[in-house]
């Protein structure tokens, strides 16, 4: 039970620092950031297929990502590299898939490896190939934003369907510039106004009391700006080859 107890406690600390490295990177949106724009499209690429194939499937445990679709990163948009039979995809998202206000929205060197489960590869995949192809079309940071606001009120994305999540377990992912820039962890995707007794994030990026100590958190991504969803972080502790964190 003592051992237990001590690794939940990991698991806590863990989720707050990932929360305050996320929170001090949205703060840092007024002071000079080095990315104050795209960086030229190559620096996004990666050159090997075949690479970014292996990275994307590090999100998850083989048992998923083996037969998973995965998509990787073209000159347009993503495109498919491998059919699945499980309905998973798995994918590398780049720094564009951050808060809008984070300061590392344009940093060519964020490499995310991801795996989203059935439900959220209908429904909130579609978010990222649309800022993608927005991004890779030249438009600015506040155009690919208002682009995606106008599709949502048209309902020409698709509404966020129960049961959408997805793993971001790899060790090769680099989330961010920070030192401890990377940990395994699930992503559950929810209505806007879900409680589940998380360390919530504001709107002005502070962490609240509000449950203090919670392994649980709501990260800045998405909450309704533009996106109506909450993204809610649980870390795991292990990776996605099985071994500790």
């Amino acid at each position: 039970m003592k051992r237990k107890s001590v690794k939940m406690m990991a698991l806590g600390f863990c989720a707050l620092a990932l929360a305050l490295g996320m929170a001090r990177q949205a703060r840092a949106q007024d002071t000079k950031t080095p990315y104050p724009s795209m960086a030229p499209l190559e620096r996004y690429l990666i050159a090997d297929r075949n690479a970014e194939t292996a990275l994307a499937r590090t999100a998850a445990p083989p048992s998923i990502s083996r037969d998973a679709k995965v998509m990787v990163l073209g000159s347009h948009g993503y495109e498919t590299a491998v059919e699945g039979k499980n309905g998973f995809v798995c994918m590398v998202e780049r720094a564009w898939m951050n808060p809008f206000d984070a300061f590392e929205f344009w940093n060519p060197r964020n490499r995310g490896p991801i795996c989203l489960n059935p439900p959220a590869a209908r429904t909130v995949l579609p978010i990222t190939l649309m800022r993608t192809k927005l991004v890779l079309a030249g438009k600015s940071k506040e155009e690919v934003k208002e682009s995606v606001k106008t599709a949502i009120e048209k309902k020409e994305l698709p509404q966020l369907e129960a049961g959408a999540m997805s793993y971001r377990m790899s060790k090769d992912a680099y989330l961010n510039d920070l030192g401890n820039h990377n940990m395994p962890h699930l992503m559950f995707y929810m209505p806007l106004g879900t409680v589940w007794g998380a360390n919530l994030i504001d709107s002005s990026n502070q962490l609240s009391e509000l449950f203090p100590g919670s392994p649980i958190f709501l990260a800045p991504t998405y909450k309704g700006n533009p996106e109506p969803m909450y993204m809610f972080v649980i870390p795991t502790g292990v990776w996605s080859d099985g071994t500790p964190q």
